[in-house]
Formats: structure tokens, sequence, C-alpha cells
């Protein structure tokens, strides 16, 4: 018998009783399985060894014997199986030339390209995907966003209020802060409407509580 070719993507499930294989795809696992195949050396085996546990005596020896002429007959018979295996799961895979890996061609071949999709991914697929983690990480940053304008609307960050430079020697601030990095001036020193005495922002030039100008 000529040499089999044979692949690791596969895995024997032959008992005694009969050959079956199963061939899977080196990239998404899935694949196929052949039918049983009944050995016809096991099935006698096991005839001889039922009638050994009825008889004994000479049937058991010829349970033995019968043991040994099975094992070299199995193993031939399970050569043949497992090279029609291979001949019926070959038609639904084929191997990437860059990479070697046995794929499926329903899931894992990309028939344009000649490639697999690890080497040659779907671009349509690949955009498809690009767009819907870019339109996450828009939500994401929207909810973010929105979280601190819900922080900046409480009723004390409004008052404390927000300046862009400093209202004593007019450096930008990059943030909300209580003294100038350059001047070290406070920016945000407390100021009282000498109408009302209520408690305003530095830099207004109306009380937002009565309305007078200060």
């Amino acid at each position: 018998m000529a040499l089999i070719k044979f692949v690791r993507n596969y895995k024997d499930e032959s008992t005694e009783r009969g050959f079956q294989f199963e061939f899977y795809c080196d990239r998404c696992g899935t694949g196929y399985r052949t039918p049983f195949h009944a050995s016809a050396t096991g099935l006698a085996s096991e005839a001889l060894d039922v009638a050994s546990g009825l008889l004994g005596g000479v049937f058991g020896k010829v349970a033995r014997v019968g043991d040994r002429v099975h094992s070299a007959a199995w193993e031939s018979a399970h050569d043949r199986a497992f090279a029609k295996a291979v001949e019926q799961a070959k038609p639904h895979f084929v191997q990437c030339p860059r990479c070697n890996k046995w794929v499926c061609k329903e899931n894992c071949w990309n028939v344009n390209k000649g490639l697999c999709k690890d080497c040659a991914p779907d671009l349509g697929v690949e955009m498809a995907a690009a767009q819907a983690s870019r339109t996450v990480e828009e939500i994401w940053a929207h909810s973010k966003v929105a979280e601190e304008d819900r922080e900046m609307l409480k009723e004390k960050s409004w008052r404390e209020g927000v300046r862009a430079t400093c209202p004593n020697c007019n450096a930008p601030l990059a943030a909300n802060v209580k003294f100038c990095p350059e001047c070290g001036a406070p920016v945000k020193a407390e100021k009282f409407c000498t109408e009302c005495g209520s408690k305003i922002p530095a830099g207004v030039k109306f009380c937002p509580e009565c309305g007078a100008k200060q």
C-alpha cells in the first residue's frame, strides 16, 4: 500500500468495533466527521470472546488466536479506512501557502486572495468591525463628556465659575485651578455683592442674585 498522507488537524475516533475520523479547521476549529464503518475483524473477535466466555477451554484458546489475527487485520483495515477518510475530507479544506494551516473553505478561506483569512482578512468584515469599534468609542466618549457636564451644572461648580485666564496676569489656565501657575494670584478670590451680600464669582460685572452692578 502507498504511503498515506495525513495532517495534524484530525482526531481518530476508531474503536475495536469500527472506524471513524474527525477533521477540523486550524483556524476556527469546526470540521467534519466521517461516517462510522464497522470492522469485520472486530466483530469476529467479539463473537469469539463471547464463545470463550460461554464455553471456555478450546474456544478460549481460539479466541486468543483470533485476537492476534484480528490485530494485524484490524490495523490493515484501519489504514484503508483512514486513507478513504482523508480523501473524503480533503475537498472541504485548503492549505494556506503562506502559513501552511489547513483551513475550511466555508468560513476561513479568502477565495479572492488565495490565502486563509488570518493572512488575508476579509476587508468588508474588517471595515464593519472597525466602524462598530469606532461607534463604541464615540459612545463612551459622549458618556464621559455628559458626566462632566452634569458635574459642571451642579450649583457649587456653577457658582464658582471657570476662568480661561488669570484675573491678575492674564496667563492661560489649563484647568479649573485656585491659584495661577504663573504669578500665584488667587484665581477664585472670594467676592461679595455690595447690595445683597451674596458671594459672587470673581470677574463678573453683575451680581447673579440681585443683578446689582459690581
